[in-house]
């Protein structure tokens, strides 16, 4: 028996692409909409079958008991603001961001009465973008945060959706998540960014000669750099920390090697 009779995703790139065919091919949903603005990625959902229809944002939570925001964290509000009219009594929203307290504090208040908000995180993601990237499998074998909630059968189902699709499900504090995801996820990114930025004055010729080393190290520096000057920016006060202590480090390693 599904957990959800009718999912609607918001937002059908790499991840809302995925959890859509994850969903529907392990049964955990009877029915799957979409709302993107992108044409290729409408043509490409509904090619693939992630989902049954794809609709106007508006719409797109009539009928819905589970509503999940794949869009980039900066734009969530406003996609919950307008859809957030059609959302049926009991329905739970939660989402895919990486960052969590800017988000607890600001989706339950745009929320009708006997509507929940419940954050979901999960760590699994590509430097690839788009639906025409978008596999069942994406899941599999990750952890997924699921924030605290004070409805904790609702809570529950959530948790019970991202089991569902084969991840670990831990929980957080939106604040211990921000935290804890500051050091290993969003430092790295940064990190490699600065690397590939660095990486300009390289002795010319020193592109040709790179290996496996190179190539895992800058990886997640071909991440999409929109979506992620939006995650660093939220979440950057966690950030200072740990960027504190790794600046400090390199400096110790330079005066070592000298």
């Amino acid at each position: 028996m599904p957990l959800f009779e009718r999912i609607a995703v918001v937002g059908l790139g790499l991840l809302g692409g995925s959890l859509a065919l994850a969903a529907r091919e392990r049964g955990l949903v009877a029915s799957a909409v979409g709302a993107t603005r992108s044409p290729e990625a409408r043509r490409l959902a509904l090619e693939s079958g992630a989902v049954e229809a794809v609709v106007d944002l508006e719409a797109v939570a009539e009928g819905a008991d589970l509503v999940l925001l794949a869009t980039p964290v900066h734009a969530m509000p406003d996609m919950l603001r307008r859809l957030a009219r059609g959302l049926a009594d009991g329905a739970i929203v939660t989402d895919v961001g990486s960052v969590k307290a800017p988000l607890a504090e600001t989706l339950p208040g745009l929320l009708p009465p006997g509507r929940l908000y419940i954050g979901s995180h999960p760590m699994a993601g590509s430097h690839e973008r788009g639906m025409s990237h978008a596999v069942a499998s994406l899941f599999e074998g990750r952890t997924c945060i699921v924030t605290d909630h004070a409805a904790p059968e609702a809570e529950a189902r959530v948790c019970a959706f991202w089991e569902g699709l084969g991840m670990q499900v831990v929980r957080r504090t939106p604040a211990r998540h921000d935290e804890e995801v500051a050091w290993v996820s969003h430092l790295p990114h940064l990190l490699a960014y600065a690397f590939g930025r660095g990486f300009a004055d390289a002795p010319e010729g020193a592109a040709s000669v790179v290996g496996p080393g190179f190539r895992d190290f800058t990886r997640i520096a071909r991440s999409d750099a929109e979506l992620w000057g939006d995650i660093l920016t939220a979440n950057a006060k966690a950030l200072e920390g740990p960027l504190a202590v790794v600046s400090g480090a390199i400096t110790t390693l330079s005066e070592l090697l000298q």
